[in-house]
């Protein structure tokens, strides 16, 4: 199967583009569409899709949308990593990495990794930051093994769930 992967950066969206990611989602995470959190998720799409720098990578099989990647640079000194690392690395400029979502018919066949690293390839940041849930080991696994640490947990809002916040260097690291 060939996933053909398109890039996306603020200020030049194109039409049906905030659709597209809500319908991927509402696929994505059909099994939990009564969740309260999981409702939100146009919030979070608004949040980040308005952000300078934000970038999303989409991944099409044909015309259909199979996942997508998306994220935007993190305020210098504000990223919601610190807290778990002293000392901080030299460098802090960091990408956050908001979403990662295949479609279940997509799952397990790198589509993930590919929008992942096409999503991080050639950032001028230091670092990249996710979180997971904590009830996802496997997601975590996966993550470590894209060269992610475990820095620390935590809950974003009230009726999130707990998250692994995970770190990963972009350049690397001095000595």
């Amino acid at each position: 199967m060939t996933i053909e992967l398109r890039h996306y950066q603020y200020g030049s969206l194109p039409d049906g583009f905030r659709q597209l990611l809500l319908d991927v989602h509402a696929d994505a995470y059909a099994d939990r569409r009564d969740d309260p959190f999981v409702q939100r998720f146009a919030w979070f799409v608004d949040h980040w899709s308005t952000k300078a720098g934000f970038s999303c990578v989409v991944g099409y099989d044909g015309t259909e949308p199979v996942g997508y990647a998306y994220g935007a640079p993190l305020t210098e000194g504000r990223e919601w990593w610190r807290q778990f690392v002293t000392p901080a690395p030299a460098r802090t400029a960091t990408f956050g990495v908001s979403e990662l979502m295949v479609r279940p018919r997509w799952r397990k066949q790198g589509v993930a990794e590919q929008l992942h690293e096409t999503l991080l390839a050639d950032r001028p940041e230091a670092l990249a930051v996710l979180s997971v849930d904590t009830e996802h080991p496997k997601v975590q696994a996966l993550y470590e093994s894209w060269g992610y640490r475990k820095v620390g947990e935590e809950r974003p809002f009230e009726d999130s769930p707990l998250y692994a916040i995970m770190l990963r260097h972009l350049e690397p690291e001095s000595v």
